[in-house]
């Protein structure tokens, strides 16, 4: 029965990567450099057919026959087809999200890492800058009801690949001279397609669409599928209201024994007086990067690597929805490579009262807790243990859940400051954290379900979240921009922190670490299961 899965989970593994051009540079395989993704309606339609042949054969599979690892692969290979179909054939975001659309990710690849040598990269960004323009055409063929905002960070964002097109992609070509030829005629090309494609993004913005919230059907049904937690929507938003008081009182008593009043944001705005630039964000991050390495170490909270990370300015194509990332080289990826911890600073234009708004929020100590959370012992210590994790198959190298990762990071973020990382200063920006990945879920589910007002949603972020105007602003934002993500934080680690706190009697907290970061990144629910707790 194992033998028939493995041979079952390989094929499926193939069609996926194939269907799926970012997915198989995510995951660091590359025989699909060359391609974009089509989002045709025939190749939508093709895709949509096997993935119901892959569903019904997944279904078919005996797992009381299977290892547990293997049992848990075919639940993963199972939810990762049904993500998929629900995704082409329910929320249908390739119809109305230009978002979707944006090649800007698949270029950065190729030039982000040296993962091959310049001649075959730059090969394979031609083929890509060739297909831009038929694939843009097809994105206004078929997008339909466009939301404002969505169109208007969407121009803003593939103007950033145009950015990246002429700029990093260019100084790539000037490598390869043998290719200057053909380089120059299929990025002419691809930026015209993209000069255009911004008109029509800005001629959308400007056109009343569709709501940006799912509705309470839609969203409930993406949460499952997001989440793969057994946790409802209406245990999650219980669960979260009851832990907004608690870190409420918590992060009120920090704040007396910082200052003598019981005042956060007193407490916070003292503090924030202690922040970077533009110039030395950046730094700054590569510095905190230095510090938490150490304390990590010191203090054996877990086992640390020996792979590289870079804390790099993000890329402006990337900008618009998040103010850091993590990006890591997939678990396919033979090539030694390095994560890369991207940070941003402000936009170009941004007026000086919204920069230092932002910087208030951004200051030196949420930089170190934003520090623990993208890199170490956070995102980058992760991943880097997953890609050590040996299956049977590539299941795991494909089906990472963001409930493990983002439950993970906000719980390093907890047992570092526990164990005294920063003082009181940081801890006290990993409760507003805690505090904002609280509200965080709370207003996924108002805003899609319950249509909660921006004004609400600004009251809630800026009261008992203590946030700056501007991150409440940008949160209010990504809401809109975006749907269910939200909440994997607060589940993650909900559902982490439980496997944390069942440690066997006489195992070290490193050890258990180790431990639940030994196999992959699967669903906490199937993390929880492989390690009997």
């Amino acid at each position: 029965m194992s033998r028939d899965f493995h041979k079952v989970a390989e094929q499926i593994a193939d069609d996926l990567l194939a269907s799926d051009p970012e997915l198989a540079g995510w995951c660091g395989d590359h025989r699909f450099d060359d391609q974009l993704h089509d989002w045709s309606e025939t190749a939508v339609g093709a895709r949509t057919g096997r993935l119901r042949e892959s569903a019904d054969v997944l279904h078919e599979i005996d797992a009381d026959g299977l290892t547990a690892e293997d049992a848990v692969d075919l639940q993963l290979l199972s939810s990762a087809v049904d993500a998929r179909l629900f995704a082409l054939t329910e929320t249908r975001e390739h119809e109305w999200n230009p978002l979707v659309h944006n090649p800007g990710m698949l270029f950065h690849k190729l030039v982000a890492r040296e993962f091959a040598p310049a001649d075959e990269r730059l090969t394979s960004a031609i083929a890509r800058l060739r297909a831009v323009p038929d694939a843009l055409a097809t994105a206004e063929t078929i997008l339909a009801d466009t939301p404002s905002i969505h169109a208007e960070t969407a121009a803003g964002q593939i103007e950033g690949t145009a950015a990246l097109i002429r700029g990093e992609l260019a100084a790539l070509a000037a490598r390869v001279p043998s290719l200057s030829g053909e380089f120059g005629a299929a990025q002419a090309g691809a930026l015209a397609a993209i000069d255009r494609h911004v008109a029509y993004l800005r001629d959308r913005a400007r056109q009343p669409g569709r709501d940006p919230r799912l509705g309470r059907r839609m969203w409930e049904a993406k949460l499952w599928h997001s989440l793969d937690s057994d946790l409802t929507a209406g245990v999650i938003l219980d669960r979260a209201q009851a832990r907004l008081a608690e870190i409420t009182g918590q992060i009120t008593e920090l704040a007396a024994e910082l200052t003598g009043e019981r005042d956060p944001a007193a407490a916070l705005a003292t503090l924030a007086r202690d922040h970077p630039t533009d110039d030395t964000i950046v730094p700054l991050a590569q510095k905190s990067l230095g510090s938490v390495s150490a304390f990590v170490l010191e203090h054996g909270l877990v086992s640390l690597v020996d792979d590289v990370v870079e804390v790099v300015e993000m890329p402006e194509f990337a900008r618009g929805v998040a103010v850091a990332y993590c990006d890591a080289p997939g678990r396919l990826e033979t090539a030694d490579l390095p994560t890369f911890y991207a940070i941003a600073p402000t936009p170009a234009g941004w007026p000086a009262e919204r920069v230092e708004s932002f910087y208030r929020e951004y200051n030196n100590h949420m930089v170190h807790n934003l520090t623990v959370h993208e890199a170490i012992p956070g995102h980058f210590l992760q991943l880097a243990h997953a890609r050590r994790f040996r299956g049977s198959t590539r299941t795991r190298a494909l089906c990472s859940s963001g409930t493990f990762i983002e439950g993970w990071a906000v719980y390093a973020e907890e047992f570092m400051t526990a164990a005294g990382f920063g003082g009181p200063a940081v801890r006290m920006h990993q409760l507003k954290m805690q505090l904002r990945m609280i509200i965080n879920a709370i207003l996924d589910q108002l805003v899609h379900c319950e249509d909660a007002t921006e004004a609400d949603a600004m009251a809630m972020m800026t009261g008992p979240g203590l946030q700056e105007e501007g991150e409440a602003a940008g949160k209010w934002r990504r809401l809109l921009l975006t749907s269910a993500q939200l909440s994997t934080y607060f589940v993650g680690y909900t559902e982490m922190r439980a496997i944390a706190d069942a440690r066997p009697p006489g195992t070290t907290a490193a050890a258990w670490h180790d431990e639940m970061l030994a196999h992959g990144s699967p669903p906490p629910r199937h993390l929880a299961a492989l390690l009997g707790v």
